[in-house]
């Protein structure tokens, strides 16, 4: 696949389709962007260009650890300068959970690049605001404090990324187990500071202040709960909303593959809400 040095880091990217309207879609959780593949190729075949990237400490990308401030915010800007770099704005912009902020996080920053927003199970209530802290950073500022850089190495998030680019193996292994801790904790502070929000991460006056079309497709589990998509149609002026009919499912996470019977109802819906906007 190809890269892009994006403000000094390796972006790995991949383009689906010629021609069109350009859509960039952000998986969640801190995965690479295989699992939206199928979805973008579908998308591709009704006439639009889909950008697919792994965002920095993702999939193949190269890793970069400063928490200057939410990881969100950063892969925003990064997304913005990918897309510069291709000639691709303004997109519709959109992903799932994590995704979803992004794309949030985008639209909030980069209104001018951002044609509408496409946003599928958003996160929010009590029950991610206790659990996503310690799965993104918690567990791994813990197993530097124990183990250093090669616990943090054999856990299996960091083990992805250096099984996906081998060179952050280095990366990770030069520094110092309580620099690490510093950022992460940093992270996690951050994270926690928004975590209460109806749409985590985005307080509700700056969900009121986007003014591009949106749309939401709601989740169906604990993470990702139907009222969290709902709230986000409340709280976004103007934007639409499509319930898939998926009843809650009382587990942490419905994987987002699992999702697969539902795609073409997703394409025809985000594509035709595209070509109205």
């Amino acid at each position: 696949m190809p890269t892009a040095s994006v403000r000094g880091l390796a972006i790995n990217y991949e383009i689906f389709g010629g021609e069109g309207p350009w859509v960039a879609l952000i998986t969640g959780g801190r995965r690479g962007y295989q699992e939206f593949i199928p979805l973008a190729a579908r998308i591709a075949d009704r006439g639009f260009r889909v950008l697919l990237h792994d965002r920095r400490n993702t999939g193949a990308s190269e890793i970069a650890l400063k928490a200057d401030e939410v990881e969100e915010a950063t892969w925003a800007d990064d997304l913005q300068e990918l897309l510069e770099q291709l000639d691709a704005v303004p997109a519709f912009i959109g992903g799932s959970s994590s995704g979803a902020r992004t794309a949030i996080m985008f639209g909030l920053r980069h209104p001018g690049s951002t044609r509408a927003l496409l946003l599928l199970r958003v996160t929010g209530g009590a029950f991610p605001a206790g659990r996503l802290p310690e799965k993104y950073y918690g567990q791994f500022i813990t197993a530097a404090k124990e183990g250093g850089m090669e616990a943090v190495c054999r856990t299996d998030d960091w083990r992805e990324r250096i099984e996906s680019n081998p060179a952050n193996l280095e990366k990770l292994m030069a520094m110092d187990p309580a620099d690490f801790m510093a950022i992460l904790g940093r992270w996690k502070a951050l994270f926690e500071e928004g975590a209460h929000h109806p749409v985590m991460g985005v307080p509700d006056e700056q969900l009121g202040s986007l003014r591009m079309p949106a749309i939401v497709i709601p989740g169906n589990d604990n993470t990702h709960s139907a009222a969290s998509g709902r709230a986000a149609h409340e709280l976004i002026p103007g934007s639409e909303i499509h319930d898939l009919g998926l009843a809650d499912e009382d587990v942490d996470l419905v994987p987002y593959p699992d999702w697969a019977p539902h795609e073409p109802e997703i394409v025809e819906v985000l594509t035709g809400f595209m070509l109205r906007n």
